[in-house]
């Protein structure tokens, strides 16, 4: 299965091949993703709900153009440009990795919550979440207050989400959604809630599926 994905925003070379090595690493057997980079012009980071909108733009018209491919998906867990509905964009199956995610997470019976960078990101989130009908088993996006740098920083990251894990887990939350997709998490600690990367835990579903969501 072949899934042709761009990033939800500008990164430049060092950052679109980091990306892309998360992909190699994480992909089980006989899927593979090809990443590419959104347009130049495009956002440096979400800060905004004007950056989420500006981006989603973008990723529906690089998408929609992609080369040919089984599936097309956005590297972001907010899944620009994907409709709820689990349509296509360019005539290929549309997939998100929030979508896969939550959905397997809910499936399992788990309690579900997520952590984010920041606010604007939080809001879309959630708004997602509302989109996909997951209301009654989530319970509400965590806030990081963290920079854009810090994506590439696992140990920053790791060290602003302990706190929300512990305040999840005090909430009944038993799965949370790591609100970036290109973060690099490190083990999990079984006194708190089970942290879900949205590439694993998503391409991990096709995966089980067999790809035959996008046949």
């Amino acid at each position: 299965m072949l899934i042709h994905a761009v990033t939800p925003i500008t990164v430049g070379p060092s950052e679109l091949a980091r990306r892309q090595a998360r992909y190699d690493a994480l992909a089980p057997a006989g899927i593979q993703v090809v990443l590419t980079d959104l347009d130049p012009d495009g956002p440096r980071a979400l800060e905004t709900a004007a950056d989420v909108r500006r981006s989603e733009a973008l990723v529906a018209d690089a998408l929609a153009g992609a080369p040919d491919c089984d599936a097309v998906l956005p590297d972001c867990v907010l899944d620009p440009a994907v409709p709820t509905d689990g349509g296509t964009l360019g005539g290929r199956p549309a997939l998100g990795l929030l979508r896969l995610t939550i959905g397997a997470a809910v499936a399992a019976g788990h309690r579900v919550g997520a952590i984010t960078r920041n606010a604007a990101i939080a809001a879309e989130l959630r708004h997602r979440v509302t989109c996909y009908g997951w209301d009654a088993s989530f319970h509400e996006v965590t806030v990081l207050d963290l920079e854009v740098a810090d994506i590439t920083d696992p140990a920053s990251w790791a060290a602003a989400m302990r706190p929300a894990l512990s305040a999840a887990r005090a909430a009944g939350v038993t799965a949370v959604v790591n609100g970036c997709s290109a973060v690099d998490i490190a083990g999990q600690d079984p006194n708190l809630p089970l942290v879900l990367d949205p590439i694993r835990t998503g391409l991990g579903v096709l995966g089980a599926l067999g790809g035959a969501s996008a046949r």
